[in-house]
């Protein structure tokens, strides 16, 4: 994210009772009760933040096969409800969490969850490796850890995320092409949008342009303030969060 943007990062006075309940409250209180939707909020996480797990046992220098095996493995063992019961109250932050609930598994779980045959074990979650590996083969090579990449997979993943709901916004409301021709400033300085330009192609004042891309980067930081509490038992720490997904950019 360009550090030059006027709307640097999104405001972060999170008001607590909007967003007293996140999916991460919900899964850290499942290890106290016999919770449906902590299920399906712990496989919502998984499924929006699973690319910069695999990433990190690639980097690991696991194969793609082995990575594949592992991260099924890893998810059918975080999905235990033993497991969610065992959660501390340190960790507030699912990032943090899955990035420590990993590194453990690595350590105790790969050479016995190895032994099994390969293919024989159940699929826990259909995820498109392909297209992960893919993604994988593009990040820098050989200049960040295993740390480094999992935090700036995990920053990437989630202004995709946003990206991708404001998008289905747009097109809801019948802007979808307006919102591809703007798209591209939202992450850069006001000063550089050249705003005569977009409204030229638009066949809009530039104005209108203006306001429309106000628009769009307001919703945008909301989006991403939503994300970000998804992701954290305590709200108040969306800034800190935001801080340290932004530093994985530096």
């Amino acid at each position: 994210m360009d550090s030059t943007t006027e709307d640097k990062t999104p405001s972060t006075g999170v008001r607590g009772d909007i967003f007293a309940t996140t999916h991460w409250t919900v899964v850290r209180a499942a290890g106290r009760s016999d919770s449906p939707a902590a299920a399906m909020a712990l496989e919502e996480l998984c499924r929006t933040y699973w690319y910069p797990l695999y990433a990190y046992v690639r980097r690991q220098g696991r194969s793609k096969a082995d990575a594949e095996d592992l991260v099924q493995a890893f998810f059918a063992k975080l999905l235990e409800k033993e497991y969610l019961a065992g959660l501390s109250r340190e960790h507030g932050r699912f990032r943090a969490f899955l990035l420590t609930a990993v590194k453990h598994f690595l350590a105790n779980e790969w050479d016995r969850a190895n032994r099994q045959k390969r293919g024989g074990g159940q699929t826990v979650l259909s995820l498109d490796y392909q297209a992960a590996e893919t993604r994988y083969h593009i990040e820098p090579e050989d200049q960040l850890s295993p740390d480094k990449l999992f935090d700036r997979a995990w920053a990437l993943t989630l202004l995709e995320r946003v990206v991708e709901r404001l998008r289905a916004e747009n097109a809801a409301a019948g802007r979808a092409s307006q919102f591809e021709q703007l798209k591209f400033f939202l992450m850069v300085g006001t000063q550089n949008i050249p705003y005569a330009e977009a409204g030229a192609a638009l066949l809009m004042s530039e104005g209108a342009v203006r306001v429309t891309v106000h628009r769009l980067r307001r919703r945008y930081r909301e989006l991403l303030q939503q994300e970000i509490v998804q992701t954290l038992s305590d709200p108040a720490q969306a800034e800190e969060e935001m801080r340290a997904l932004m530093a994985a950019f530096a």
